[in-house]
């Protein structure tokens, strides 16, 4: 290690909640070596360097919770970890990703920390730990270092791996509305929203209720025209044509002006409008024809063009288009004009994150220009007004000024093509009067719609578009969720995954397990090999078939890999026993610093994503129940194996709590001080004549689980009678009889 560097020792891609946060993040082990003995303060320059590199960090509030905060402590003396943390997450930012999670610990290794950043994208947040590195220990050998070719690639990399802002618009709207999501595709906008059975999916503003027939008619702008005229709505003659010949006989015929556009284009590329002659016709055909299948040449109608956006048959937003004009001086050419009068508006670039794409001069825009007699290098006269484009860029909203018959016509349009979600081209002069009134049309109806327009709209308010899909996808008061336990705790994890498993598969639901013992749909073993880890549960929740799911997640899961769902139903913590724990891979204590990484950090993880209406299922017999407890967010049911734990138990239930438990011979449940006694506990199979200690408390903790779920009685008790029959040797279960104790040998 050179002197004063910085060196990545160890990484961790969390890609669910973990022992940080809830959402994915990295978690990479540094080692910053001699560093550790000087603190920003005692490096010369560093203060001044890393603020005028990143002018950004002001906002950093960091600790003191001010703006200016992370910046105070770097002038007063903190160390490179955290201040690498905090270079990272404003690469981030720069590179066009939401504002980040950061964190860093120190570890029982002097020099060494544990840092840990959101992960939006894992190949992302890479290189952005990588390009932090390399600035960070620039600024402290005052070495020089390029921020933008820096930052450059990984700007590149975020516009072709992050959501799109339409997926991510609608992304955002179901969680915002508490519907979990999962991306399918590492760099496309493929998305789940939702679990198994309850799941929804997306692709940009295209949903699982876009009919392949709908998107096709869509495609084919003649067909489109013929079946929404065929119910009264309003459209523009015209009709297809197979040449240049043909197109300028079909403009004649028609009356100019007239537009010329592909049958089934798209994005308005090879479309050119109000073409007055022959020749015009002839040029426009030229280019059209190579944009699409074929031609259609139309009657051009006066006015404006809009783009109102319908969802589930309301309209939802609308915006309007407007002409591109540049104004002489005299001194610059027609591109001049273009680039200093229009391109340089911030609004305009070349990612989606723009509202307002950069112009450019092309063969429609040679076009227009032809007509007025200038070509690109032409130079106006001062004060001449050059008109560029017309109806570039839907950049005025225009939502609230829709006449209500205009909105029942292109709704209409909508229904007739058969599209969920459709972006309807209109053209009139005044979107607030009826079209009848104006001669207005409707030109196109398209699928899968761009949403940037009117989620970041040039002028005017933002339209919460993404909310309008979630809530045409999910009904009122629908979560997109299924039924979900996640086991987890010291040992005992797998036979009360399976019981719980077996549970719900006697009350009719579609279980899927996913467990050390392997995946199971039902009672079919689909894997073999150990399944308990964040791939093998999220095989279940991507699975449409299943409308119950039982995770196990061992400690090491928890470290390595993070939870596969966000929330669930029920957490279990069966027990937390650090001596039974080898999690020394991830220098886990039993006790220590705030600083350090302990088992209640571990597993408070599982109760943590316990959801408000859910429960968590806590060993009353475990030092740290009452510790637990208090972080969950919904209710917490105790169960008790031992008469030693009735003590705590008994306190729970005073409280009103509800308990689990043996008296007298026979298994309980209990509500405040009220006790349902189930059936005897010699009748289990799985707990036999030898009462083993350990099967009691995973039956009793699956039981827990079971009430918590809402499961009746007769499943229940039906459930224990029936669960170990069909096992050749039920006491195998158990960890001291040959079983793997799940987060003891568990693989990750």
């Amino acid at each position: 290690m050179t002197p004063k560097d910085i060196i990545f020792r160890d990484s961790f891609s969390l890609r669910g909640p973990s022992i940080w946060t809830y959402p994915p993040v990295i978690e990479t082990w540094i080692d910053i070596g001699e560093l550790e003995d000087f603190p920003s303060d005692k490096i010369p320059g560093l203060y001044e360097r890393l603020s005028a590199w990143l002018p950004g960090l002001i906002e950093h509030r960091c600790n003191y919770d001010e703006r200016g905060g992370f910046l105070r402590r770097v002038r007063e003396g903190t160390w490179a970890g955290h201040i690498l943390e905090h270079v990272v997450l404003e690469l981030i930012s720069l590179a066009g990703l939401p504002d980040g999670f950061g964190r860093t610990r120190e570890t029982t290794t002097r020099g060494v920390y544990k840092l840990a950043v959101s992960n939006f994208h894992e190949g992302c947040t890479r290189l952005a730990l990588d390009i932090g590195r390399r600035l960070l220990l620039a600024a402290i050998h005052d070495e020089a270092f390029d921020l933008a070719a820096a930052i450059d690639p990984l700007q590149r990399l975020v516009d072709r791996k992050y959501l799109g802002p339409s997926t991510a618009a609608i992304v955002g709207a179901a969680e915002a509305r508490g519907i979990p999501y999962i991306r399918l595709l590492d760099d496309g906008n493929l998305v789940q929203l939702g679990y198994g059975a309850a799941m929804r999916r997306i692709w940009t503003a295209e949903t699982d209720q876009t009919s392949a027939i709908a998107e096709t008619i869509s495609r084919d702008k003649d067909l489109t025209k013929e079946l929404i005229a065929a119910v009264g709505v309003p459209v523009p003659e015209g009709h297809a044509v197979s040449d240049a010949d043909d197109a300028c006989a079909a403009a004649a015929d028609i009356g100019y002006p007239v537009v010329v556009k592909p049958t089934d284009g798209n994005h308005g590329r090879g479309v050119f409008i109000d073409l007055t002659t022959a020749e015009a016709v002839r040029q426009a055909y030229a280019i059209a024809v190579e944009e699409g299948s074929g031609v259609l040449v139309e009657r051009s109608i006066p006015g404006i063009e809009h783009r109102l956006l319908v969802v589930g048959g309301r309209l939802v937003a609308a915006s309007r288009s407007d002409f591109i004009v540049v104004t002489g001086d005299g001194r610059q050419s027609v591109q001049q004009l273009i680039d200093s009068q229009i391109n340089t508006d911030p609004r305009r670039g070349v990612s989606e994150l723009h509202p307002l794409s950069l112009i450019r001069i092309d063969s429609a825009a040679r076009i227009e220009l032809e007509r007025q007699g200038l070509n690109a290098d032409a130079v106006p006269s001062a004060g001449r007004e050059v008109l560029i484009q017309r109806n570039a860029n839907h950049a005025f909203d225009c939502t609230d000024d829709v006449h209500p018959a205009n909105a029942a016509t292109v709704s209409l349009a909508a229904r007739v093509v058969g599209l969920d979600i459709a972006g309807v081209d209109v053209v009139c002069r005044d979107i607030a009067q009826p079209f009848a009134e104006q001669g207005g049309a409707i030109v196109e109806v398209n699928a899968g719609p761009g949403l940037l327009m009117h989620i970041k709209p040039g002028i005017g308010k933002p339209r919460p578009v993404g909310q309008a899909i979630v809530d045409n996808l999910f009904a009122e008061g629908a979560s997109g969720r299924i039924p979900l336990v996640g086991v987890s705790g010291s040992r005992g994890k797998t036979p009360v995954a399976r019981i719980i498993s077996h549970f719900l598969h006697l009350a009719g639901k579609s279980v899927g397990l996913a467990c050390s013992d392997g995946l199971f749909l039902g009672q079919r073993q689909t894997q073999q090999s150990d399944a308990a880890n964040w791939a093998g549960g999220r095989r279940l929740l991507v699975n449409r078939s299943l409308n119950a799911a039982v995770i196990e997640n061992g400690g090491p899961v928890i470290l390595a890999q993070g939870l596969a769902y966000d929330r669930c139903q029920v957490g279990v913590v069966t027990n937390v026993l650090p001596e039974l724990d080898d999690l020394s891979r991830w220098d886990v204590q039993p006790t220590g610093s705030a600083y350090y990484t302990t088992w209640r950090a571990v597993y408070r993880t599982q109760v943590d994503v316990v959801l408000p209406t859910g429960a968590a299922v806590l060993n009353a017999a475990d030092p740290l129940t009452e510790d637990l407890a208090q972080l969950c967010d919904g209710e917490v049911i105790l169960f008790a194996a031992a008469a030693a734990s009735l003590a705590a138990l008994s306190a729970h239930r005073a409280a009103g709590g509800r308990g689990v438990y043996v008296n007298a011979g026979r298994i309980c449940l209990a509500s405040g001080q009220d006790e349902i006694r189930l059936c005897r506990l010699g009748d289990a199979p799985l707990i036999g004549k030898e009462k083993h200690p350990e099967a009691i408390a995973n039956l009793l903790a699956a039981i827990a689980a079971a009430w918590a779920l809402g499961l009746t009685q007769e499943v229940m008790v039906t459930g224990i009678k029936t669960y170990g029959l069909d096992l050749d040797d039920p006491f195998a279960l158990l960890p001291h009889r040959g079983h793997k104790a799940a987060g003891v040998t568990s693989r990750i």
